[in-house]
């Protein structure tokens, strides 16, 4: 009787242990990356690789030499224009003010005292203009030092992140050596390198599509920069696409996935223009044994799916999907082949 008991035990141990084992193996998702889907009308396009630029970068600097007394922002920090962005010690500074303000209390007495002698005419004419010349350089010479002092503070001359900090409390600031670099990345530019046989094909107008991997997200591209000195070792000249940047969501540095198509100005005469379309790598393009294709899409729940899809022209590595995909669905664009139906995912 016992010897049953302990078989019921152990077997029943043993089905909770698999249980367990069956759940801890069910919470483990796959990882994969993902592409959210977003129309666009690039054509016969090219894929180049880039990298986010500030729109403009602002380097600040004190006009004097001094010891820093304090840094009052961080890398990475939004700051406004006229914000304090740093202190030298200012006590040399100040003592020379001191020293103008008195030279200016004396000047100004003595033209008091000496206009009554002015005016009974007991003093020359050049005399009078000397008394007031004085007046005029002491003033002169306050001015220079209440400059002096407020320049002994830093401030930001524009709105924007501060992309570097040079220097610390302590250190010592030469004139024009930055302290800080203000970076403007309310919009920014990706720029990329383009062989000098695609140049002639690219306008101030052509249709980009930027993906950056780091934020997981697609821009559309704005004006661009054509340079126009070739690197002479690879011969390929520099290319900048504007982009917005609502949110500050990309940052100087960030490599970016730039897809470029022919704008309908520069198309052949009497084709259509481009019309919108969603399209995918071709790498994210499955086939199943009678030929189908598909892809792996992610549901709300993060589960995988096969989608049967229809494709249509390829351009660069990316193909146009006709039907069975929509825009704002997510697909799997890599680590599909640990995938089945129903899968959970993280990406």
């Amino acid at each position: 009787m016992k010897a049953k008991q302990v078989f019921v035990l152990c077997a029943t141990l043993t089905l909770l242990s698999c249980s367990q084992k069956q759940e801890v193996k069910e919470k483990a998702p796959t990882r994969v990356k993902t592409e959210i889907l977003a129309s666009t009308q690039i054509t016969n396009g090219q894929t180049y690789v880039g990298v986010v630029e500030e729109a403009e970068a602002t380097a600040v600097s004190f006009t004097g030499m001094g010891t820093v007394r304090r840094v009052y922002v961080a890398e990475g920090q939004a700051v406004s224009r006229g914000q304090l962005i740093a202190e030298i010690d200012d006590t040399q500074a100040r003592n020379l003010l001191e020293g103008a303000q008195a030279s200016v209390t004396q000047a100004e007495d003595a033209l008091q005292r000496y206009s009554l002698l002015h005016e009974r005419g007991s003093l020359t004419e050049a005399q009078w203009v000397e008394i007031q010349s004085k007046v005029t350089q002491a003033r002169s010479q306050l001015a220079v030092a209440k400059k002096n002092v407020a320049d002994c503070r830093l401030t930001a001359p524009v709105s924007g992140i501060i992309g570097r900090k040079n220097v610390s409390a302590g250190e010592t600031a030469m004139p024009s050596q930055a302290v800080v670099t203000i970076l403007d990345i309310n919009s920014v530019k990706v720029k990329f390198s383009v062989p000098e046989a695609e140049m002639v094909a690219i306008t101030p107008s052509t249709p980009t599509r930027i993906s950056v991997e780091a934020t997981g997200r697609s821009f559309v591209g704005g004006r661009i920069e054509k340079g126009v000195q070739a690197d002479a070792l690879t011969h390929t000249y520099d290319v900048r696409v504007r982009v917005e940047n609502k949110g500050r969501a990309l940052l100087p540095g960030m490599v970016a996935k730039v897809e470029l198509g022919n704008a309908p100005a520069v198309q052949a005469e009497g084709t259509a223009a481009a019309t919108p379309f969603i399209s995918l790598p071709l790498t994210a393009i499955q086939r199943r044994a009678d030929g189908s294709l598909f892809a792996w899409t992610i549901d709300e729940a993060n589960s995988a799916h096969r989608t049967p899809i229809e494709i249509g022209q390829t351009a660069a590595n990316r193909v146009e999907i006709i039907s069975g995909l929509t825009s704002g669905q997510r697909v799997v664009t890599e680590g599909y082949q640990k995938l089945s139906e129903g899968t959970k995912v993280v990406y």
